[in-house]
């Protein structure tokens, strides 16, 4: 092949950020990266709490349970718990989904089925504890 039938090349000098503009929002993705550590570092107290609460409480009665979960301080953090939980769940499923499924109406789909269901899933488990413990 010659030269002569290849396209001419043109070379546009653009700074970095000129070649990244256009390529989608930044300001998102360390708020985005932020929550996520935010929640994981809360999820370690409250799983430790949650871990040694349950553990004292084998062999415990349903009414000492449900006296247990009742109290105010226990109840709140097994909210806190809860809304940390899913909250983190939909923050790392999101960015799993962005970084591996490739194809766009599919990525939009799964999102907002991982959204709905960390959703549903976190008011289910709110209305129980709210509903043993008042």
């Amino acid at each position: 092949m010659s030269d002569a039938s290849k396209a001419p090349h043109i070379d546009i000098m653009r700074s970095p950020l000129g070649r990244a503009r256009g390529l989608g929002s930044t300001h998102k993705g360390s708020a985005h990266w932020w929550l996520q550590r935010v929640t994981a570092v809360a999820l370690v107290p409250l799983g430790l709490w949650f871990i040694f609460s349950v553990v004292g409480l084998t062999g415990a009665t349903r009414e000492q349970m449900t006296a247990w979960i009742a109290s105010p301080v226990s109840l709140s953090l097994m909210l806190a718990l809860i809304a940390a939980t899913f909250y983190h769940m939909w923050l790392g499923l999101q960015v799993v989904i962005e970084d591996y499924v490739h194809q766009e109406s599919a990525k939009i789909v799964a999102i907002s089925a991982v959204k709905g269901l960390s959703i549903l899933l976190g008011l289910i488990c709110i209305v129980s504890a709210l509903k043993i413990g008042l």
